[in-house]
């Protein structure tokens, strides 16, 4: 018989909590969000096509699919992201082994729990929801206290608004006001630009300039002290437009605020990006979000122009292609490895464009439903291209 002496035996049993995939937030969150992703919108062109797959007692399938989205999705990248970062803002240890392990089971159950979809399962996913929100923002809440780090205590505020805004449209959803539920979802999607403002404005320019090789970028001071507090403002208008006649107000607004976006942007020297993927997809991405909230906001004054198209816009080619951009660049830093992608994740970046593309305009030219089967299955593509060559490296020990 093998003896397995006593230290040994410690030793394997610690062993699970120190798996390299535990090291930091961004490991599991960025694979389990990114498979999260395929099969929810797998699940939903299923649905389109008449085909039910989930249950129906709990959340209308809209509502499902946007939380799965907003949530389930990109709000996860935006967890793994911040969890990581704010190692670095703060010089405090984030969280990592059986801490993280718990936040994974949360949004495991919540998974779970959505897409039994009945009343009880629902009411059981919403609270494990509300407990992995709690618990990402008490984690990130000690690290930036402890440390007294002050420029990101924005992040606190902005992942409780998000926090509540989830939640609300929830339970407003599952006791019946879907309508309230997507106005809702529709203003998570905002949300998301104003983090995207936010850390896209600290870091394009930065990864840009040591990129690209470029002179030092300047963008005009006036424009960061404004955009910021201006899409808070224009965001906070839009919700209120469910309640109250603003709609045309909020409409001229976010025109505003993707003018703004494009301005600057326009100091960003996107041309030198071209040959860089890693930066043109974040130029790109920057760019839709401002040319979508100009679509946004047109959608209330043009026939033409659609509130769903225009949102796509916002959801796929802003949002979706920079969270795979951001992805792919922190899988490969923060493990040790040199900046440079393989051809397969360019594929990747460029089928999230045509799926923009073809979410987008299609529908206003042909069959909406085959421009939704066809979005998707990019989107669907492009997911399985990144864990196809980022899983092997998630899991695995930071390079020397």
């Amino acid at each position: 018989m093998l003896h397995i002496d006593e230290p040994n035996q410690n030793h394997q049993a610690d062993y699970w909590h120190q798996h390299p995939v535990l090291e930091l937030a961004f490991r599991p969150f960025f694979l389990l969000a990114t498979l999260s992703s395929a099969l929810s919108v797998a699940v939903w062109l299923l649905l389109l096509n008449g085909h039910m797959l989930i249950g129906h007692q709990g959340l209308s399938p809209h509502v499902w699919h946007a939380h799965e989205m907003l949530v389930g999705f990109a709000a996860t990248v935006a967890v793994g992201f911040v969890l990581t970062a704010v190692q670095t803002w703060t010089g405090q240890a984030s969280i990592k082994g059986k801490g993280l392990v718990g936040l994974i089971a949360l949004w495991c159950l919540a998974r779970l729990g959505f897409y039994i979809n009945d009343a009880n399962s629902v009411i059981f996913a919403i609270v494990m929801q509300g407990l992995w929100w709690l618990s990402v923002i008490a984690v990130y809440s000690k690290l930036v206290f402890v440390a007294k780090n002050k420029r990101n205590y924005i992040f606190i505020v902005l992942l409780g608004v998000m926090t509540a805004v989830d939640m609300a449209m929830l339970l407003f959803d599952f006791t019946g006001n879907s309508g309230l539920a997507l106005h809702l979802s529709r203003s998570m999607v905002l949300l998301f630009t104003i983090m995207m403002a936010l850390v896209g404005g600290r870091v394009i320019p930065f990864f840009t300039v040591r990129g690209a090789n470029t002179q030092a970028i300047n963008t005009p001071a006036w424009i960061n002290r404004v955009i910021g507090p201006f899409a808070i403002t224009t965001v906070a208008i839009f919700i209120s437009s469910y309640f109250y006649d603003t709609a045309a107000l909020s409409a001229i607004l976010l025109i505003v605020l993707g003018a703004l976006h494009i301005v600057r942007l326009s100091y960003w020297r996107s041309i030198n990006t071209t040959n860089v993927p890693l930066l043109w997809s974040l130029h790109l991405s920057y760019g839709l979000m401002g040319l979508g909230l100009i679509l946004l906001g047109s959608s209330q004054f043009l026939v033409a122009v659609t509130f769903s198209n225009a949102l796509h816009l916002i959801t796929i080619g802003a949002i979706g292609l920079m969270i795979f951009s951001m992805m792919s660049r922190v899988s490969l830093g923060h493990t040790g490895r040199t900046l440079k992608i393989k051809p397969v994740i360019v594929i990747a970046f460029i089928l999230l464009t045509l799926a923009t593309l073809v979410r987008t305009l299609m529908p206003i030219l042909y069959n909406p439903l085959s421009a939704w089967n066809i979005s998707g299955i990019l989107w669907i593509v492009a997911c399985l291209f990144f864990l196809v060559v980022y899983f092997p490296i998630l899991i695995s020990k930071r390079a020397s």
